[in-house]
């Protein structure tokens, strides 16, 4: 293992990370924070906070400076899932110096709340991981008071998706090449099976990449300010749509807008944003084309307009909405927030029919396509495992026949076929274990009351898994779309943000960290 390679890589990630917290400065000066004095405790959090990422990152770039810049698949997984951890526990460290507080203590007289509970290391480390990740679960139950929560903490809480969205390490190739080191790096950081990126290509694949990204939030944040939404809450709204993280700056999330041009613009960016950006890249070139023949586009938008129409009908029978112009709206709100794993929300679906909050939690597990910013599973996986099984079915009353899997008229190698399987196998096998680890972890006591409040526990966990795992934020009951994460033990909080980053990195390239033969400690 190539030791002083790797510090030097993590050394510019931390250069950057601590580079991009300036950008969160202008908004502590009074013009900008909305307050009549300068929010100078942000303002030295915010320079700590520099000051700490940059001294760290020159450290560690000094210690690598001699380091063979060849790079090897094991130093390109270890920088991606290190760089990653890293980011997290840098993006912690505004909300602690700052005094950012998740909320107020409670009393019987809401009218007299106490000071407000200042973040612990624990709650800092959620925040930024789902931050990053581009979950949005939050630990924070007041976002409008400034007292509690500065105005230049909430844009960096905001900035942090757009980074995560991004992708620190696609960032990082675009702006630094890595040779022939930066497909191995590319590869690892983008997510989806299908990710062949030649060697003299991959630059210009992360520049393409990052170009679409940014356009995307430009044109998002000029719609907004069109339609009335002020300049800060237009940037941390598209950051939290484009990187489909669902940050917003209101405790009622869009709902606060009250506004349908402004729900349905940002759910058409919510599903833009997860379509796989290389067929942005041909609609762009006027190849539309490309798009519609992508047989993981069409199922994405047929699941899309499938579950809005099952969430409408089912809502109008069990009367969930007042009439069918508000299920439509709402419905399709929800639908899109919870399929691309976004959690904004408009409405409080935690209080849909059960067939209703389960076609969401079903969705949680779904995601995108391959390529975009999505987290969870993805489409083309479901369509790679129905193909296989399908094709499985036919061989056990067909033997002789050898049938090749294809998506979109091409074969699929046997190798993608098998890492499809391997991945929702082990998938599955992490969101049960840590649903058990958190039904252990979490006291019945909070869910005091008749059985039906237990088995009620036992759906709240499963969603708070859901919902971390598959970078969604909001899940049910007690993490539901109008509660939050603050209530749940400190140990609950870790292995959530372990799960977050486990999801957007597409569980590997942090799995093998834990390996000790991955480092060589063992042969």
């Amino acid at each position: 293992m190539n030791f002083a390679l790797i510090a030097k890589s993590l050394g510019i990630v931390s250069l950057l990370v601590g580079a991009s917290m300036a950008l969160c400065l202008p908004w502590a000066l009074p013009a900008c924070s909305g307050t009549p004095v300068i929010e100078w405790k942000a303002v030295a959090a915010l320079a700590a906070s520099m000051a700490i990422a940059v001294l760290l990152g020159f450290g560690l770039i000094r210690w690598g400076r001699h380091a063979d810049d060849r790079m090897l698949r094991k130093e390109a997984l270890a920088i991606v899932g290190l760089s990653w951890c890293l980011a997290t526990v840098l993006g912690a460290v505004p909300f602690l110096l700052s005094g950012t507080c998740r909320g107020h203590h409670e009393t019987p007289q809401a009218a007299d709340a106490g000071p407000g509970v200042p973040m612990s290391l624990v709650d800092a480390v959620f925040e930024s991981a789902s931050g990053f990740s581009g979950t949005g679960a939050t630990v924070i139950t007041d976002l409008e008071d400034p007292q509690l929560v500065p105005r230049a903490i909430l844009f960096w809480r905001s900035a942090t998706h757009f980074l995560g969205g991004l992708g620190i390490m696609v960032l990082f190739v675009a702006l630094l090449g890595q040779g022939s080191a930066g497909k191995a790096i590319f590869r690892a950081e983008l997510p989806g099976p299908s990710k062949d990126v030649g060697h003299s290509r991959v630059q210009h694949a992360a520049w393409t990449f990052a170009a679409i990204y940014i356009g995307l939030n430009a044109v998002l944040t000029v719609l907004l300010l069109v339609q009335g939404v002020g300049v800060f809450d237009a940037l941390c709204h598209a950051f939290g749509t484009i990187a489909t993280g669902g940050f917003s700056t209101y405790n009622d999330s869009v709902a606060h807008f009250h506004s349908l041009s402004i729900e349905m613009t940002i759910t058409l960016f919510m599903a833009v944003s997860c379509v796989n950006f290389a067929l942005i890249y041909y609609v762009i070139l006027l190849r539309p084309g490309k798009l519609f023949a992508d047989v993981e586009f069409r199922t994405y938008l047929a699941v899309l307009a499938t579950a809005t129409a099952l969430a409408v009908m089912f809502g109008l029978v069990h009367r969930d909405f007042a009439n069918t112009s508000e299920a439509v709206r709402y419905s399709l709100f929800q639908v899109t927030s919870i399929l691309t794993n976004t959690g904004f929300g408009t409405h409080d679906f935690d209080r849909w029919n059960e067939f209703g909050r389960g076609l969401l939690f079903f969705l949680m597990f779904v995601g995108g396509c391959a390529g975009s910013t999505s987290c969870s599973i993805k489409v083309i996986r479901y369509l790679i495992l129905g193909k296989t099984l399908w094709l499985q079915t036919e061989q056990v009353y067909r033997p002789s026949v050898i049938r090749p899997l294809r998506l979109n008229g091409e074969p699929v190698e046997t190798e993608v076929v098998r890492d499809v399987v391997i991945y929702f196998a082990t998938f599955l096998s992490i969101a049960v274990m840590a649903w058990l680890l958190l039904l252990a972890i979490e006291p019945d006591a909070t869910w005091a009351g008749s059985h039906a409040n237990l088995h009620d526990k036992l759906m709240d966990c499963a969603s708070a898994v859901a919902a971390t795992m598959n970078g969604v934020g909001p899940g049910l009951g007690i993490v539901g779309a109008t509660q939050n994460y603050a209530g749940l033990q400190p140990l609950s909080k870790l292995l959530l943000s372990f799960l977050m980053l486990l999801g957007r990195l597409e569980i590997f390239p942090i799995l093998v960290l834990l390996t000790p033969r991955f480092w060589g400690i063992r042969k």
